[in-house]
């Protein structure tokens, strides 16, 4: 089996490799190192967020879209996944869809001031 360092070791040695990417602001290799995760393990929630987190700050907008489409369509209530997709749409100067899913965000998280 040929491997790179981005996809060796266990589910959760690669879990702390994207997360130390992540911290040191190297959004593209934590991206690399979770896309497969997310692949060997696309029901947990965790490692498709952290991606599409990395995907956002590496101005990856689409496909951190797609991850958090993808997570809110399992769980409508996962209030972070929410503003994500929101902050997501108004990067990409989509404001009037963003709307929805940064009230629906605020609204999950007890923020009635902000709707």
């Amino acid at each position: 089996m040929n491997t790179t360092y981005y996809d060796h070791g266990t589910h959760a040695e690669r879990w702390e490799r994207a997360g130390l990417f992540f911290d040191a602001k190297d959004y593209y290799s934590a991206a690399r190192v979770l896309g497969s995760l997310v692949e060997e393990v696309p029901e947990q929630t965790g490692p498709r967020l952290l991606l599409a987190r990395a995907y956002y700050h590496s101005a990856q907008l689409r496909r951190a879209e797609a991850e958090l489409r993808i997570i809110v369509d399992r769980d409508p209530v996962e209030h972070y996944a929410r503003l994500m997709l929101g902050r997501t749409l108004q990067r990409q100067g989509r404001d009037a869809e963003a709307q929805t899913h940064l009230r629906l965000a605020a609204a999950l998280a007890g923020d009635f001031g902000e709707i």
